[in-house]
């Protein structure tokens, strides 16, 4: 008899995956200050981390495009979790083994970043091709465990700190790394289905030949640009508009952020079969502009804080949700459509904040106004959903050539 397969034990891998990319985006920043004290090195040249880790992602995505299918998925997922492991495990030793400490800590981030990417390329068809029920929901419960690691590094970094002083980060990055250490143990016998069978997904030239894949590209850059933008400077937007100290600004900024955005991508999984997710998507890019606009106009300190919190329930489910999107759209994508969409993520995430920064600096410093343009992201989003909600009833069939199709939410 056939022994039945335990797909559950998948999702549990893909779980920690997302936990893991989570801590290799997070749990380097909060070490700045230390590598500036440790090392001696200048917080202009630490700037430069996360830009190589975001470019390092760019490119995983793109060479993910040709070769994930042909190498296949336990193999690229299992490196992932290796690659995220040792580069972490070498971020704890190499700066001190090498002449320039710098150059120690960029290699660490370039081999987790390559970790990284493949992760978020990957896992997503992994679930898809998983013969669970109720898709989006499952999509969107996933996604929430990259917002789980980021509130478990923030406030799991920051308890281990105030215990043991930030001296012994090298030992909090080993502990760190034994999440995907184990991890890829368990992508080496869960259950891995094709997204696709040989031969029959889509072609890249194929799939930017259709105006609503296109759509789903810009959708998924200003999901990804709407989401960075506030994670990546929540704390410096709540140290200079509540006067609070760097650990209560870590706490009440980016964690705060992550665990709304978490709460939204939780509720979105246990009751998407009765949600239209057009309409969802299109309801929470007009809140997540109202909260940039709240952040950035409001004479009073609480009301920013309010704003930032919210912003985190309002992109919560853009990333997942286009994703599912453009999973019912085009059902023979496959993993090329994955990375792309994927890559535009990373785009705008790295656009987002950068434009942020730029604005910031042209106008002496105010935060609050860079805060402002960055509510062009999430306008555009609400802009590009609503022909999906008002002719939502005929679907484009993309694998069909253009034939009319069933409704869906």
């Amino acid at each position: 008899m056939t022994k039945t397969k335990n797909y559950k034990k998948t999702l549990i891998a893909c779980y920690l995956g997302f936990i893991t990319q989570s801590i290799s985006a997070n749990f380097a920043p909060l070490l700045f200050l230390t590598f500036k004290d440790s090392f001696g090195i200048s917080l202009e040249t630490i700037a430069l981390i996360p830009t190589v880790f975001y470019v390092t992602q760019l490119l995983v995505d793109l060479v993910a495009v040709k070769f994930a299918d042909i190498i296949g998925y336990r193999t690229c997922v299992v490196t992932s979790q290796a690659l995220s492991a040792g580069g972490l495990i070498l971020m704890a030793v190499l700066p001190e083994l090498l002449p320039d400490p710098f150059v120690g800590i960029i290699i660490s981030v370039i081999l987790y970043a390559i970790g990284s990417g493949l992760i978020e390329v990957l896992l997503s068809p992994i679930v898809e091709a998983c013969p669970f029920e109720n898709k989006s929901g499952v999509m969107s419960l996933l996604h929430s465990f990259y917002c789980w690691g980021a509130v478990g590094v923030i406030s799991g970094s920051t308890l281990f700190f105030a215990i043991f002083g930030t001296a012994q980060w090298r030992f909090l990055t080993l502990i760190w790394a034994a999440v995907p250490l184990l991890n890829a143990f368990n992508f080496l016998f869960c259950p891995i289905e094709r997204l696709v069978e040989d031969g029959e997904g889509m072609r890249v030239g194929q799939l930017l030949r259709f105006p609503v894949f296109l759509l789903m590209i810009a959708l998924m850059i200003c999901a990804g640009a709407s989401e960075a933008t506030m994670a990546q400077w929540a704390s410096a937007f709540t140290e200079s508009a509540l006067g609070v100290s760097k650990i209560a600004g870590d706490l009440a900024g980016p964690c705060l952020f992550a665990v709304f955005m978490g709460l939204s991508r939780v509720f979105n999984g246990k009751k998407s079969e009765k949600l239209d997710l057009n309409k969802v998507m299109l309801c929470c890019g007009a809140l997540c502009a109202a909260c940039y606009l709240l952040a950035a106009l409001s004479p009073l300190p609480i009301f920013g804080l309010i704003g930032c919190a919210l912003c985190g329930l309002s992109v919560g489910i853009m990333w997942p949700g286009t994703i599912s999107i453009s999973s019912r759209r085009c059902p023979k994508g496959g993993t090329a459509m994955f990375a792309f969409l994927a890559l535009a993520g990373d785009l705008g995430a790295s656009f987002g904040p950068a434009l942020v920064g730029g604005v910031t600096g042209a106008t002496g410093g105010n935060l609050q106004t860079g805060l402002l343009f960055a509510a062009l992201f999430p306008i555009i989003m609400v802009i590009g959903l609503i022909p999906l909600v008002v002719k939502k009833e005929k679907r484009l069939d993309l694998s069909g050539g253009g034939k009319e199709g069933k409704d869906i939410k």
